[in-house]
């Protein structure tokens, strides 16, 4: 099979306009230190301040305590708001001002800007089953088919900022590889050199993959692999082909038996000669293949006729 055959007909996408980077960040367990520090420190100072103030002689310290307590509990709330807890298979999209800063990948508990917009984004491996379709293959008849695609995100900023909806345009996206497949070959070939749906699956396959994956690459998917579910032809036109594929295995079959009829005759006509049972001549060789053909090629048991007289009578 040449490259021409195999190559894939993809849309060309635009140039993406951000791509993925890890973004400024460091492990969480010291920070959550740090904040749990300050809250108590910020707590004790609060209770001292306040018996200060409520004691009979208030002294200016006792408002310091609690501005300082203020401070300390400030600074850890802000502290833990930068905490982010990273669960395995997932990343998440930064965004300060609107502006992407980077995605965090590393799993476990990470301290981030608290001043960003996290987005939560799924990196494990899913799959997609297409519905049903009909549509008509390159010889115009209505088929069925249906394909499932499994595929993963490998640049989040890519599915974030470059798509709207990238779960809906991996869907999407997906169907109209399909139906282009199903639309660009036939469902049989029929006996013809060329590829189709049913006889050339592998291939077929191949071709889908390399389109969806073109089709979505603009969101960051990577396609693994893709298989189609469900092909046959509508059910309007699935009688007339179910007897057109018969009859097909009907000649098939019928040349076999002829082939091999043809060749028992040729063997029984050089064993009477080698073995000088009977000499015939070409009437007489006619005959007797014709009448051997009739008991091998036909498909009803054939009576016999016993011959009473000579072998010219």
């Amino acid at each position: 099979m040449n490259a021409t055959e195999l190559a894939v007909d993809t849309p060309k996408m635009p140039a993406p306009h951000v791509r993925e980077r890890v973004a400024f960040g460091s492990s969480g367990l010291p920070v959550l230190g740090l904040v749990v520090l300050a809250y108590l420190g910020g707590i004790v100072l609060l209770l001292v301040g306040l018996l200060r103030l409520g004691g009979d002689d208030p002294r200016t310290s006792g408002v310091v305590l609690m501005v300082l307590a203020g401070v300390l509990l400030a600074g850890g709330l802000i502290l833990n708001v930068g905490l982010i807890m990273v669960a395995p298979g997932e990343a998440r999209v930064l965004q300060f001002l609107g502006r992407y800063v980077g995605t965090v990948r590393m799993d476990g508990l990470r301290f981030v800007n608290p001043f960003t917009y996290r987005r939560r984004i799924s990196t494990r491996i899913r799959n997609h089953e297409t519905a049903v379709t009909k549509v008509n293959d390159a010889d115009g008849n209505p088929i069925e088919i249906a394909a499932v695609v499994v595929w993963r995100i490998t640049d989040t900023a890519r599915a974030v900022f470059e798509v709207d909806d990238y779960d809906e345009f991996v869907n999407i996206q997906t169907e109209t590889a399909v139906r282009h497949i199903a639309t660009s070959y036939p469902y049989d070939a029929h006996g013809v050199e060329q590829l189709s749906l049913r006889e050339n699956a592998s291939e077929i396959t191949e071709k889908l993959s390399a389109e969806i994956a073109a089709r979505v690459e603009a969101a960051g998917v990577e396609v693994i692999e893709s298989r189609i579910t469900h092909l046959a032809y509508a059910s309007e036109i699935a009688g007339a082909m179910l007897r057109r594929q018969q009859a097909g295995a009907v000649v098939a079959a019928r040349q076999r038996i002829v082939e091999g009829a043809v060749g028992m005759v040729q063997l029984a006509l050089r064993e009477l000669a080698e073995q000088e049972v009977v000499d015939l001549d070409e009437e007489r060789k006619a005959t007797m293949v014709s009448n051997l053909l009739v008991v091998l090629c036909s498909d009803r048991e054939t009576q016999p006729v016993v011959n009473t007289g000579s072998l010219y009578h």
